[in-house]
C-alpha cells in the first residue's frame, strides 16, 4: 500500500472546472479516481497506468474530463471540464499494482481519504 493525498475539490457551477491531484508517497502501476455519490454505488471515473500512458474513462465523463501523470512526482491529475450537476460527488484517488480493464477495482491497494465535488445548476 502507498499513501494518496488528494487535493482541487471543491464547489463550481454548471459549466465551470476543477482540477484534482493526488500524489502517491510511492510509484504504482496504475492511479486513477473513482466517485461517489450520496445513495449510490462507487463508480470508477478514470485511471491512468504508468509504461504505456493508456487511459481510461468512464463513458459519461469522456470527452470532459482529462486523466494526465507526473511520474517525476507521483501525482496524477484529473482535469474536469463542463461540470454537470450530475458529476457532484465524493472523489477518491485509488492506486495499484495492474489494472483490469474488464473490472476497474481488481488491482487496487490503496485509496485516498476523498475529496468533495459539488456542482451547482
Amino acid at each position: 500500500q502507498v499513501q494518496l493525498v488528494e487535493s482541487g475539490g471543491g464547489s463550481v457551477q454548471a459549466g465551470g472546472s476543477l482540477r484534482l491531484s493526488c500524489t502517491a508517497s510511492n510509484g504504482r502501476f496504475r492511479m486513477g479516481w473513482f466517485r461517489q455519490a450520496p445513495g449510490k454505488e462507487r463508480e470508477a471515473v478514470a485511471t491512468i497506468v504508468a509504461i504505456s500512458g493508456g487511459t481510461y474513462y468512464t463513458d459519461s465523463v469522456k470527452g470532459r474530463f482529462t486523466i494526465s501523470r507526473d511520474n517525476a512526482k507521483g501525482t496524477v491529475y484529473l482535469q474536469m471540464n463542463s461540470l454537470k450537476p450530475e458529476d457532484t460527488a465524493m472523489y477518491y484517488c485509488a492506486a495499484g499494482t495492474f489494472f483490469d480493464v474488464a473490472d476497474w477495482t481488481r488491482g487496487i491497494d490503496s485509496w485516498g481519504q476523498g475529496t468533495q465535488v459539488t456542482v451547482s445548476s
